[in-house]
C-alpha cells in the first residue's frame, strides 16, 4: 500500500507484545483473524529516503546510490520465491496493480509494479481485473500454428537483437561492458519466458472458478476482485507468487472521501486524519475478505489454502514522511511463522530480516536479501 497508515489507530500499544495485544481501530475488522496474523514493529528500510515511495524498495531494501549510482535497484523477495517456485506453473509470478492513473507517482514511487528483476530492472503487471481474469483464464483466439509462428517470429528478433549487441561489445571500455552484461541478463530472461510459452502453448488454460469481471469496477470493488483473482491463481496453480499494489485515489472515492490521497497522508486530527482512518479501517476489512477466501478453499488433503500460503501485507513507509517502523503484517501457514502475536523487534532491525525468514521458512536457501542482517527470530515458531 501507498501512503502508510495512521501511526495512532493501526498499530497496537508497543507494551502489549506477545498473544494478549489489543487489536486497534485500524485492525478491528480483522478480529477473526486475530489468532491468525502477526503484526511487527520496529521494522525499518534504511536506504528509504522518498517520503512518498511505499512500494520501490519495500521488498528489496536495495541502497539506491551504491557505487555512486542516481537510482538503482535489486531483486525483490517475491521474484526470489519465484525463481524456486514458478518452474512448474504457467506464469513464474503474477504482478497485479490497481487501476489509479497516479499509481506510479506519490504514494508508491518508481516501478511498474511491486516486483524488480534480479539485475533490479521493474517488472510490469496487469492494471485491471479485466486484465488479469484474461491472462489467466482466456484462450488464446490463434490456431496452434499461429502460436508457433508468433514465437518463431520473436526467436528470430531476439536471435538479430544478439547478433548486434555482439558486434557492438568489441572495444566498449569496462563501464559499458557492464552495462551490456545487464542487458544481456534482460534477453536471457526474455528467452527464458518465450521458453515457457512454448511449454504451456499445448496446455488449455484452466477453467476460471470466477465470472469475467466488469470493465468499470474501481476502488473498493477492483480490490476485492483482485484478490478473488488472487485466489483463483493460487487455487488453479496457475502461479505461485503474486504481488498487488493496491490502488489509493480511487480507493478514497469508492469510500466517499473528498480529501486527495497526497492531502489524506500529511494528516493531522480532524478530516484529513479522518480520511487516513477510513482508509487503515478499508485495508483491513478487505483483507480480512482475502483470509476468509484462504480459509475456505479447500485443497485435495482436506487442507486450507491459507495452510498452504503466506500473506505479507504492508508499506515501505509508515506514515506522513516517516520512513521507519515500516507497517508490517503476515500471516497463512505456509512459512512456518508464528501466528497471532504482536512483536516488537529491536530498534533499527531490517524490514528485510522479515523477507528472509519467510523466504527460509518457504523451504527457499536463501543466505540473506537486500541489507538482511539475519532472520527475524522473533517471528519463527
Amino acid at each position: 500500500m501507498g501512503y502508510g497508515v495512521t501511526q495512532e489507530t493501526w498499530f497496537p500499544d508497543r507494551k502489549q507484545s506477545g498473544a494478549g495485544y489489543a487489536l486497534p481501530q485500524g485492525l478491528a475488522p480483522l478480529a477473526r483473524h486475530k489468532e491468525d496474523i502477526t503484526i511487527v514493529q520496529g521494522l525499518t528500510n534504511r536506504y528509504s529516503e522518498d517520503a512518498h515511495a511505499g512500494s520501490t524498495f519495500w521488498l528489496t531494501g536495495a541502497n539506491p546510490h551504491e557505487n555512486g549510482a542516481a537510482f538503482r535497484n535489486s531483486i525483490s523477495a517475491d521474484q526470489v520465491a519465484a525463481a524456486a517456485f514458478g518452474k512448474d506453473t504457467r506464469f513464474t509470478s503474477l504482478q497485479l496493480n490497481g487501476s489509479d492513473k497516479d499509481l506510479a507517482g506519490p504514494g508508491h514511487g518508481q516501478g511498474l509494479s511491486l516486483a524488480w528483476d534480479k539485475s533490479g530492472k521493474p517488472i510490469g503487471g496487469q492494471n485491471s481485473p479485466l486484465a488479469a481474469f484474461h491472462r489467466l483464464f482466456s484462450a488464446e483466439n490463434i490456431s496452434k500454428e499461429q502460436l508457433q509462428r508468433r514465437l518463431a517470429e520473436k526467436r528470430s528478433m531476439l536471435d538479430t537483437v544478439m547478433e548486434e549487441v555482439r558486434d557492438l561489445q568489441r572495444g566498449l571500455g569496462q563501464t559499458d561492458i557492464e552495462k551490456l552484461d545487464e542487458y544481456f541478463q534482460g534477453i536471457r530472461e526474455i528467452e527464458v519466458r518465450l521458453a515457457k510459452d512454448e511449454q504451456w502453448q499445448s496446455v488449455p488454460k484452466p477453467k476460471a472458478p470466477l465470472p469475467q469481471p466488469a470493465r468499470d469496477r474501481s476502488g473498493v470493488e477492483e480490490i476485492k476482485l483482485m484478490f478473488d483473482l488472487m485466489v483463483a491463481a493460487l487455487q488453479t496453480d496457475s502461479t505461485r507468487v503474486l504481488t498487488y499494489r493496491l490502488p489509493i485515489a480511487n480507493l478514497l472515492t469508492s469510500l466517499g472521501v473528498k480529501v486527495a490521497a497526497h492531502d489524506m497522508s500529511h494528516y493531522s486530527p480532524g478530516e484529513r486524519m479522518e480520511a487516513s482512518q477510513k482508509r487503515d479501517v478499508a485495508h483491513s476489512d478487505l483483507l480480512a475478505g482475502l483470509l476468509d477466501k484462504l480459509k475456505s478453499v479447500k485443497e485435495a488433503n482436506g487442507t486450507r489454502l491459507f495452510d498452504h500460503s503466506t500473506v505479507a501485507f504492508g508499506s515501505n513507509l509508515s506514515h506522513v514522511h516517516n520512513l521507519t517502523n515500516c507497517p508490517t503484517l503476515i500471516t497463512g501457514g505456509g512459512s512456518g511463522i508464528k501466528l497471532g502475536h504482536h512483536i516488537v523487534a529491536p530498534k533499527d532491525t531490517p524490514l528485510c530480516n522479515a523477507w528472509l525468514t519467510l523466504l527460509q521458512g518457504s523451504g527457499i536457501k536463501a543466505e540473506r536479501h537486500g541489507d538482511s542482517s539475519g532472520v527475524l527470530k522473533e517471528l519463527m515458531a
